[in-house]
């Protein structure tokens, strides 16, 4: 049940994410559910770099949805690039 608790939460994060990014990414399901998974990874790494979290803690839903906006510029970034 934690892998299902984890996609769900991944995808609302990831959705949250898009819609305050501006611009338009065309991301499907899966892309949005690996979106917001890594900014809670990512948020978590680096809420516990400065302290923020224990090891084992998940990161809070705030936190996971700014990283997922970090994520999403730098997908802006590299994908604008390529072009």
């Amino acid at each position: 049940m934690g892998i299902v608790w984890t996609i769900v939460l991944g995808f609302v994060v990831g959705v949250i994410a898009k819609l305050i990014h501006p611009g338009r990414e065309n991301m499907g399901f899966i892309v949005t559910v690996l979106l917001g998974i890594g900014g809670s990874f990512l948020a978590g790494m680096v809420g516990q770099l400065l302290g923020w979290y224990r090891a084992g803690e998940g990161a809070g839903f705030i936190a996971s949805v700014i990283m997922a906006i970090v994520l999403l510029v730098i997908y802006g970034k590299l994908r604008g690039s390529s072009n």
